[in-house]
């Protein structure tokens, strides 16, 4: 079975799914304390809890009713998750204000969301227009992964990231549109930090301003001139303005 044909698993009843989401959340969010406080505190797990229920309502024909229970999750914890979603097991939604799953979404298990999230669609169609993230996919704050793509299993998506193509396993993205770093080395356990993400667009910039001097230097012996903006250990130097 595709991790994304989902573990609806016969063998796992409700209470080790809930055990399960709560040790999710206490390993992958350091400010929780103890079960209890996830249990009741959580507004990530609450609508996770909700969609369960929901999506089994949806797929037996009781459309209104979860679409009705779906909006009351909404307005109770801010996270709105379609009935139709196929969501995975230990999926972890942290903060979670504002995240939007669409109807045909399909997220893997062990995945992370942050708040800000949506996994929106880009059709009119009725049929496939939301995306498929892989397991262990961590998609930062703000992020938007739209349309029928995939998100390869173990990628990262930076926060306010806009993904619109599809991503291979075990990438990061960054930036607007989203473009893409394929990783080195596997990375199988949840990454969030956001602070070693690749800038590809100085990366870019600053080996075309290191061509340039490499070449005046060639044709008149130095460089003829410095650029306005030149990075130095990672910032850009610049004279203070006025605004």
């Amino acid at each position: 079975m595709s991790p994304l044909q989902h573990r609806e698993d016969a063998g796992t009843g409700f209470l080790a799914r809930v055990r399960a989401d709560l040790a999710a959340a206490l390993q992958r969010d350091p400010a929780a304390r103890s079960r209890l406080e996830i249990a009741l505190l959580y507004p990530g797990l609450h609508a996770l809890w909700f969609h369960r229920l929901n999506h089994w309502l949806w797929q037996r024909g009781l459309r209104l009713m979860a679409r009705w229970l779906s909006q009351l999750a909404r307005f109770l914890t801010g996270i709105e998750i379609h009935p139709g979603a196929t969501i995975g097991q230990r999926v972890f939604i942290d903060h979670g204000m504002g995240v939007v799953i669409g109807e045909t979404a399909q997220v893997g298990s062990d995945v992370t969301l942050y708040h800000g999230v949506t996994l929106g669609g880009t059709s009119l169609s009725k049929g496939k227009r939301h995306p498929t993230v892989g397991d262990r996919v961590t998609i930062g704050a703000g992020a938007k992964v739209l349309g029928n793509i995939t998100v390869g299993a173990d990628s990262r998506i930076g926060a306010n990231a806009v993904v619109v193509k599809s991503v291979p396993a075990n990438s990061v993205v960054v930036g607007v549109p989203g473009q893409i770093v394929r990783r080195a080395s596997p990375q199988r356990t949840p990454d969030l930090n956001h602070t070693t993400l690749p800038d590809v667009h100085a990366a870019a910039i600053k080996d075309l301003l290191a061509r340039v001097e490499t070449l005046e230097t060639y044709v008149y012996g130095k460089a003829k001139s410095k650029a306005g903006f030149t990075p130095v250990d990672d910032a850009w130097e610049e004279t203070d303005y006025s605004i």
